[in-house]
C-alpha cells in the first residue's frame, strides 16, 4: 500500500480561515513537490461537513491527512479535533495541528484531544516549506498507516 500511496496523489484537507496561510500552504506544497489534491475549508463546521461527506461535500474523498488550524470561526479547531478523534470512522486520520499559537495550554490540550502532532507555523516561507515537506515525508512516506 505504501508504494501505491507514494505514486498516487495525497488527499489533504486544510482547515484554515486565513487566505494568506492558505496561499502559503499551497505554495509550500508546490515547492515541496508533494503530489496532492488539497481541499480547503474555512471553518470548523465546514470541516466536519467535509469529513462526514454532507451536503456539497457528499462526493469528496476521505483525506489521508488533515492540517488543522486552532483558531477558526463557527467551531474552533479544538472542537473539530475532539469530534474527529471521537468518531470511529475518522479517528485514524492523522491530524496535524498547524497553528500560530505557541501557548503551552494549547499544546497540552490538543495532545490531550489526541492530535497526532502540533506544529507552530513559521513566518518565513522557506521555513514553512521545510515544515510542510517534513509533515508530508513523515506522515505519508515514512509512517505506515492502516488501510481503510
Amino acid at each position: 500500500m505504501q508504494a501505491e500511496r507514494a505514486k498516487a496523489d495525497i488527499e489533504i484537507l486544510l482547515v484554515e480561515d486565513n487566505p494568506a496561510d492558505v496561499r502559503l500552504t499551497r505554495e509550500a506544497l508546490k515547492e515541496a513537490k508533494v503530489r496532492n489534491q488539497l481541499y480547503v475549508v474555512e471553518d470548523g463546521v465546514a470541516a466536519m461537513e467535509f469529513l462526514m461527506r454532507k451536503g456539497k461535500y457528499a462526493d469528496v474523498p476521505r483525506p489521508d491527512l488533515i492540517l488543522l488550524d486552532l483558531n477558526l470561526p463557527k467551531k474552533d479547531g479544538r472542537e473539530v479535533l475532539q469530534e474527529i478523534k471521537q468518531d470511529p470512522s475518522l479517528k485514524r486520520i492523522p491530524v496535524v495541528v498547524l497553528t500560530t499559537s505557541q501557548a503551552e495550554e494549547d499544546i497540552v490540550r490538543t495532545y490531550n484531544l489526541h492530535a497526532n502532532c502540533y506544529v507552530t507555523k513559521p513566518v518565513d516561507l522557506d521555513q514553512f516549506i521545510t515544515i510542510v515537506k517534513s509533515i508530508e515525508d513523515f506522515w505519508l512516506t515514512i509512517v505506515k498507516l492502516p488501510v481503510d
